[in-house]
């Protein structure tokens, strides 16, 4: 395909993506304003986050498979179908629990979504000219990651729109990209015989990480680390993840290959990923809620703060993607990506309720550069590796477990902040746990008298930047992985030669 055709195919795509991309960060400067008028605790504002999060990852490897057996293009409009039906459903929630079921429901689209729109650039695009298109992938994952939050607290603060609309927002941009593939989108349907997709895998896949994700909730708060609620939930997390592995070596076709994810690059691409998954999500999500609640800025205020951060992306990703399609070396920029990512979490790890705005958006900046340079450099290593044929599981995988590098770190994150903000608040307001500030949310600041707003300013701007120094010792894993990564030449190739899959079978 010549340049002008790529950018044809790739306009619904990115269009796609960008849709998809959106739904997250239009409401990570809303969601502290959606919750408090919802009533909602700290508990229920990480879950509106994870459960989106963890249906993504459930049925990503899904859609993979799916990718390897029917049209792509179809499938592809299938997810913005199913995305637009859970964002229809999350605008009209009355509680945060129908808020959080419907999120949970529009995570199946984003997950068909951010797994398809890889495999089917990868379809198109041989590798070493991929780290150019990425570029482009790199802008619209900015102009999302930018102007979701800055268009979600104008939605809030607009009296006349109101919250719900950060949902609906995205239906007509879903709309257009489902026309625009329908025109633009020619693709063969290359399916492969006498396969089978693993439902049974997905399912104890998503039922083993739900359970000790819905434990790291709760423990510590509304029940003991030594009792019978964490010992049943521990144990029977860890039973299903067994049965799923076991699944896994027994079918013919698993939703997670085992026979990919254990060679060298793409076992050591997911260590990374998940790293950075967790990382990534665990704190982008909780920016918003430092500079609203641990600041005192309104939500299109903090959108407009959180710009370092995308702005870097962009910049990186832009940059690191050009110089790789020159270069064919892709490990170089995966490394200096983790090591940066560390240092900026580094640096937000040390920001309390008053450091100074020039420091914190020096420290996003950092974080967004190193995001920029490893997120997609990851998923092209593993796609470098793998045949054709295995492209779509290959891909999905990846993208598998950085999402749930993600749904970890933004729960794990979100419990040891809320359990954190619960005790620094009962001890500044010297009452019992739980009942800091009476039966309304701390999250609710225009409910509360103004001594009592000023102390959950300051409470919810110091315990954040311990959320952060999680995300950089996290992030050290990911650099070790990346080290260890083996030399990387990009092939200019759509498939691998025959001696090249001969090699990659016995690895």
């Amino acid at each position: 395909m010549g340049h002008r055709q790529v950018l044809e195919s790739l306009s619904g795509l990115l269009l796609a993506l960008f849709v998809a991309m959106v739904s997250s960060t239009v409401v990570s400067t809303a969601l502290p304003r959606i919750i408090g008028s919802l009533n909602g605790t700290q508990t229920q504002y990480t879950w509106v986050v994870t459960a989106t999060l963890l249906t993504a990852t459930a049925t990503t490897p899904v859609w993979g498979k799916l990718a390897d057996l029917f049209n792509k293009k179809t499938l592809v409009q299938a997810a913005i179908v199913i995305f637009v039906a859970g964002s229809l459903l999350s605008g009209l929630s009355q509680d945060t629990g129908q808020l959080i079921a419907a999120r949970a429901f529009q995570g199946v689209g984003v997950g068909g979504l951010q797994a398809l729109v890889q495999v089917v650039i990868a379809a198109i695009i041989p590798p070493r000219e991929r780290g150019r298109y990425n570029g482009y992938l790199g802008a619209v994952m900015a102009v999302a990651t930018v102007g979701g939050p800055l268009l979600g607290g104008l939605i809030v603060d607009v009296s006349w729109l109101g919250w719900r609309w950060c949902f609906w927002v995205a239906v007509p941009i879903a709309a257009i990209a489902f026309v625009v593939l329908q025109a633009t989108l020619k693709l063969q349907t290359v399916r492969r015989e006498n396969v089978r997709i693993d439902y049974l895998g997905a399912t104890l896949i998503a039922a083993g990480v739900s359970v000790l994700l819905i434990w790291v909730s709760f423990v510590g708060n509304s029940f003991g680390w030594l009792s019978w609620q964490t010992a049943a939930m521990v144990a029977g997390g860890l039973v299903l993840l067994g049965a799923a592995v076991l699944v896994e070596l027994r079918v013919s076709e698993p939703v997670v290959p085992l026979h990919i994810v254990v060679r060298r690059t793409p076992a050591l691409a997911i260590i990374a990923s998940l790293a950075v998954g967790m990382a990534m999500y665990g704190g982008a999500v909780f920016l918003g809620q430092y500079f609203q609640i641990g600041r005192g800025y309104t939500p299109t205020q903090a959108g407009l703060l959180t710009i370092p951060l995308m702005a870097g992306v962009l910049v990186s990703s832009t940059i690191s993607g050009r110089l790789i399609s020159r270069s064919g070396a892709v490990k170089p920029y995966i490394v200096s990506g983790t090591v940066i990512l560390v240092l900026g979490f580094l640096g937000l790890g040390l920001i309390d309720h008053d450091t100074a705005l020039w420091l914190v958006g020096v420290a996003m900046a950092v974080v967004g550069i190193g995001v920029g340079m490893t997120m997609q450099n990851l998923v092209l290593a593993v796609q470098n590796s793998v045949p054709l044929s295995e492209l779509g599981a290959a891909s999905a995988s990846v993208t598998f477990f950085r999402s749930l590098g993600g749904t970890i770190g933004v729960s794990v994150l979100g419990a040891v902040l809320a359990n954190r903000v619960t005790a620094d608040l009962s001890a500044a307001l010297h009452v019992p746990a739980g009942q800091s500030t009476g039966s309304t949310s701390a999250l609710n600041l225009k409910a509360l008298p103004p001594q009592v707003q000023t102390v959950v300013h300051t409470v919810y701007g110091d315990a954040t930047a311990h959320i952060f120094l999680i995300s950089a010792a996290v992030g050290v894993v990911g650099v070790i992985a990346a080290l260890l990564l083996r030399p990387i030449t990009l092939r200019t190739t759509i498939d691998l030669e025959q001696k090249e899959k001969d090699s990659a079978t016995v690895r």
